[in-house]
């Protein structure tokens, strides 16, 4: 069985954060090719606000991904669907190419999901935006229970809304 273990990120991680998002497979979706300054200063103000928090993930005592965990009606995201405002959002990527298309991303997104929903019982779904040509990602949420509601026109991207529902969860 895999077990994930999440824990907050804080500016000391903005090192191997940095790294993992300047890999090719990364940088090309989250386009947050930043410095480690950059991601220090990025993970801080997301630790101090109600927006989002970020995490960095290991497996087998690995740390192999960063994920955030965002609220919906604080995020750009709620000006581009009828999100309820107990919707939180997700992102992931992992950053230890050695681990992508391995089956990873699914497990993780499943395990993060069903965490949240079990978790905070007012929410009643878990959302994500990727890139609508990132199909491996698009897979990967599918595959973890998450169903396409949708094409979005974000700035940078025409982007799928995914959502996991309670009801994907309890059955």
């Amino acid at each position: 069985m895999t077990s994930f273990v999440l824990r907050p990120a804080d500016p000391s991680d903005a090192p191997r954060i940095a790294v993992w998002m300047a890999q090719p497979h990364v940088r090309r979706w989250w386009q947050q090719g930043w410095s480690v300054e950059r991601w220090a200063q990025e993970i801080e103000q997301q630790a101090a606000g109600e927006h989002s928090r970020p995490y960095v993930v290991t497996l087998d005592g690995e740390e192999f991904a960063y994920v955030e965990l965002y609220r919906v009606r604080h995020d750009r995201l709620a000006d581009y669907y009828p999100y309820d405002v107990e919707d939180r959002g997700v992102h992931v990527a992992i950053g230890d190419g050695t681990r992508v298309g391995r089956g990873l991303g699914r497990l993780l997104l499943r395990e993060v999901a069903d965490t949240v929903l079990r978790s905070e019982p007012s929410c009643p779904r878990v959302v994500a935006e990727p890139d609508l040509e990132n199909t491996p990602s698009v897979r990967a949420f599918a595959a973890a229970g998450f169903v396409q509601s949708g094409e979005l026109q974000l700035p940078e991207k025409t982007a799928v809304l995914m959502v996991r529902t309670r009801a994907v969860q309890e059955a």
